[in-house]
């Protein structure tokens, strides 16, 4: 791929990238198509390689091999200020001394841009990000959720091609963050501009992204669609790491069509899948349901077809809006629920050592052999 490729193919094209410090394989061997216009999200764990992949998209550090390519031209060797990418940095960066406007405006005066179109820019982008009315104002004079407004408002000025977001919201508090996260959309979607997010809020990732690459050990373990991700996980990683799930270690004993049998000692009976491709015959898997597709009740289900079991409530949790019952099974195996508290009322549905039956149906599990 060279220049002549330009505006053809994916808009950011990591081709097989590694990055070593010495020995250790901080990004090993990772390969990536960004559409242009998607709002994506690399997500994992503290030290799985993250930020070490967007510092290379910036060109802040070199891959040790491979290329990449933005617009269809090669970057690999660019330095940071030739890139058509702008980065807003997870502790904002703002200056102190200087007012909104003044934070705002300096990367177009470093550009010498000419002084009116520094002025109908900087005010654009302040009315986009609502902080008009906040231009003569000192950062010590903002709340966090306006300074961090303050920083995607600066990055966004100069109109890169490719804005990447380290960690954007992680000094918010709860609910600003999740204010802020619908404010970031509408920018985004508003704009045009591809977005790389990197986080390690899986909620955040779910809630922002057209698709999310979950990495993990310097390799990216799934790349799809945030419900792609959560309801089809193509490995326990996944599946563990993206919100709360339930595993149950088994061995296929049996498969008609797309329904595939499972034995499993922890649940004492078989459990029950659908798959379009399941392992053979005697394969150990593992089979993972969510908590909110299992349904509680005191009294036994009547739907043959679905995964029944019993078991006493160990513990439980009220969360307002659901509640969280964790299931003791006879052979000591615990079981997530969830449900939603539909009815408003001071009394629990359920309380600690109730008997109760679980069940969920079998489109609801997942099959994982890894």
């Amino acid at each position: 791929m060279t220049g002549d490729n330009k505006g053809n193919g994916p808009f950011i094209e990591i081709q097989d990238v590694s990055k070593y410090f010495g020995d250790f394989a901080a990004v090993d061997s990772v390969s990536l198509a960004i559409q242009k216009g998607e709002l994506f999200s690399i997500l994992g764990g503290s030290g799985c390689g993250k930020t070490t992949l967007l510092r290379m998209l910036a060109g802040f550090e070199t891959p040790t091999k491979g290329r990449i390519f933005i617009d269809g031209v090669d970057v690999t060797e660019q330095p940071p200020y030739e890139r058509p990418v702008n980065m807003m940095f997870q502790s904002y960066a703002i200056f102190p001394h200087m007012t909104v406007e003044k934070n705002v405006a300096y990367g177009l005066e470093k550009d010498r841009v000419a002084r009116d179109e520094i002025t109908r820019r900087v005010d654009d982008i302040l009315k986009l990000v609502q902080l008009e009315t906040f231009a003569k104002r000192k950062p010590d004079q903002l709340s966090g959720g306006q300074r961090q407004r303050v920083a995607l408002a600066r990055a966004l000025v100069k109109r890169p091609k490719v804005l990447l977001l380290d960690e954007p919201l992680a000094a918010l508090d709860k609910k600003l963050r999740e204010h802020t996260q619908f404010e970031l959309m509408s920018i985004q979607d508003k704009l045009g501009i591809t977005f790389v997010v990197v986080t390690h809020d899986q909620e955040e990732a779910m809630i922002l992204s057209s698709r999310i690459a979950v990495m993990d050990r310097g390799r990216f373990m799934q790349v799809g669609t945030p419900k792609e991700v959560y309801e089809y996980p193509t490995s326990r990683f996944v599946a563990d790491f993206i919100g709360t799930i339930n595993m149950f270690e088994g061995t296929i004993v049996d498969i008609d069509g797309e329904r595939v049998r499972i034995n499993c000692e922890e649940t004492a009976s078989d459990l029950s899948a659908l798959s379009e491709d399941p392992p053979k015959r005697g394969s150990t898997v593992c089979v993972a349901v969510r908590p909110e597709k299992i349904f509680i009740s005191q009294n036994e289900p009547e739907n043959t077809e679905d995964i029944r079991l019993s078991g006493v409530v160990e513990d439980l949790g009220y969360f307002g809006n659901l509640s969280l019952y964790r299931i003791r099974l006879p052979g000591g195996k615990i079981v997530q629920v969830s449900a939603q508290n539909r009815r408003r009322s001071a009394e629990r549905f359920l309380e600690w050592n109730d008997e109760v039956f679980i069940s969920w149906r079998p489109r609801s599990s997942v099959i994982l052999v890894d």
